[in-house]
């Protein structure tokens, strides 16, 4: 069965630093690219980035220069480290991959950029 399993959200000030962690099971995990999609409140959900199997990056423009995805294929862990936090950046955060040939998801983490 594949899972994916966010952690790492939090509640943190504008400025501050998260570093949010994605652990997958049931796959072959270095086979795959994976992506980070985050959802606000009433908003669509909005793709974050996405990391290939050659470790190639892409970012969406609203946070290129902030946020950082790598993965470490020996955990079978996803991760994004957020830096430079805008209040805009809350939302629910997933990891998500085309695996098997359907798509997947976990639960999500929540992260809320608050003074």
């Amino acid at each position: 069965e594949v899972e994916l399993v966010e952690s790492g959200g939090g509640l943190v000030q504008p400025g501050g630093s998260l570093n949010l962690s994605c652990e997958a099971s049931g796959f072959v995990f270095s086979r795959y690219p994976l992506s980070w999609f985050r959802q606000s409140p009433g908003k669509e959900l909005e793709w974050v980035s996405t990391i290939g199997t050659g470790d190639t990056t892409s970012y969406a423009t609203s946070v290129k220069g902030r946020f950082t995805i790598s993965r470490d294929n020996a955990k079978n862990t996803l991760y994004l480290q957020l830096n430079n936090l805008k209040i805009e950046d809350t939302a629910m955060y997933y990891c998500s991959g085309m695996i098997y040939g359907r798509g997947a998801r976990g639960q999500g983490t929540q992260v809320t950029v608050s003074s």
